[in-house]
């Protein structure tokens, strides 16, 4: 088995190794978000409470993408994903004090570390992958493969660490599990620190500050897609489902974290096998024609589901299996963006067009984070909801102007 790893291509060799190091990262991560949800939950919480424990998260991941691209081009990738890793070692290691200790603000600023950590890890990994495949049709058509297969598998690993969050917690406490996790993504960071190839992703030109925000027509469209496209999902799916769930269908941390789990990892697989759903075109136009119709159709069920939800109609299934058919088309939707931004980022110094993107991402999350809590204390779930669709509406309007943009 090590003879034949040993033999495959450098490019290959580099890929596993971002991906191995990615897969670590977001398991570790969506088990700490599935450890702080539930635990301080079961302290008491309330859904805004929680919610505004993920602020400083947020809000650092939008730095860190912006600054972190511009870090990408002058340092290089190796390093930019190196230093994730480690930050998020000592961000875990933070939240392993004594429970007295455990206040908001001190939480607040644990998650800013994992946000930085967890922003740099991802803007890196993505921005990597480009430098990895050559400029041409059939090049194209892998680097959609690729960003496919690394984004979906990310996600599934994502929905894992839910299931393992909860998992840890039940069998063996909050502190436990910390320990568990710290020990898993040291194994892969010392593994990325040895093997990880030197200056990937360093730009030739080193790109001044002020380029941070000199962007493509193109860049700042689709980035403003993405913003509404994660802050539509967020706005429902990171605080207010999960306590709706554990509140109104009284499922304990165990059902709660293991279904998230498993809409995750759904959610991932389907991200993953995008490229065969619409076809591997890696014509740019025939993808945002694609682009534009997943939004319309991500909409239209949401809408549905928004409906069935306002009016009590059949609260389980319909929120259950509507959760089910959001998820694939959120999923195709979130790859053809994610093949998207690294097909037209600039060849040199990528990292700046990926990380500006991520921000976008970030500040939708940072949205949909602080409006989940928010409006599902003052107006429920179903609100949510129907925010959610205003979201998704804008993504269809921004998306079609992208379209004739291009």
């Amino acid at each position: 088995m090590f003879a034949q790893l040993s033999d495959l291509p450098q490019a290959i060799k580099q890929y596993l190794i971002i991906t191995g190091n990615y897969w670590a990262f977001t398991l570790t991560d969506g088990a700490l978000r599935m450890l702080v949800v539930l635990y301080f939950h079961q302290l008491g919480y309330d859904a805004l409470a929680i919610a505004m424990l993920f602020l400083f998260y947020e809000v650092f991941g939008v730095i860190t993408n912006l600054v972190g691209g511009w870090l990408g081009a002058h340092l290089g990738l190796n390093k930019t994903m190196n230093i994730g890793l480690g930050i998020q070692l000592v961000a875990l290691a933070m939240l392993c004090v004594p429970s007295d200790w455990l206040g908001v603000f001190y939480v607040m600023a644990a998650q800013a570390l994992s946000g930085i950590a967890k922003d740099l890890n991802k803007m890196s990994a993505k921005s990597a992958i480009k430098y990895l495949v050559p400029d041409d049709e059939t090049g194209q058509s892998k680097l959609y493969k690729w960003i496919a297969l690394l984004t979906g598998s990310k996600n599934t690993l994502k929905g894992i660490g839910f299931f393992l969050g909860g998992l840890l917690l039940t069998l063996v406490g909050f502190k436990g599990a910390l320990f568990v996790l710290i020990a898993l993504l040291g194994v892969a960071w010392l593994v990325s620190l040895i093997y990880l190839k030197g200056d990937m992703g360093k730009a030739k030109n080193k790109p001044k500050f002020k380029e941070l925000f000199s962007k493509s027509r193109a860049i700042n469209l689709l980035s403003a897609a993405r913003l509404c496209l994660f802050a539509a999902r967020d706005v429902w799916f990171v605080v207010a489902l999960p306590v709706y769930l554990a509140a109104q269908f009284n499922w304990d941390h165990w059902w709660v974290s293991g279904f998230m789990a498993l809409w995750v990892i759904a959610y991932g697989a389907v991200q993953s096998q995008a490229p065969k759903i619409t076809g591997n075109s890696a014509n740019k136009i025939d993808v945002l024609n694609k682009a534009y119709y997943w939004a319309i159709a991500l909409t239209g069920v949401t809408f549905i589901l928004a409906v069935l939800m306002q009016f009590n109609i059949a609260i389980h299934i319909s929120l259950l299996i509507g959760l089910l058919v959001f998820g694939a088309a959120f999923a195709v939707n979130s790859s053809l963006h994610s093949y998207l931004i690294v097909s037209l980022a600039k060849s040199d110094a990528v990292s700046l067009d990926v990380g500006f993107y991520y921000m976008a991402n970030a500040t939708g999350r940072l949205v949909g984070t602080v409006f989940s809590g928010l409006v599902y204390k003052l107006y429920g779930l179903q609100a949510c909801l129907w925010v959610s669709v205003s979201l998704l509406f804008v993504v269809v309007l921004v998306t079609l102007r992208l379209n004739k943009q291009s």
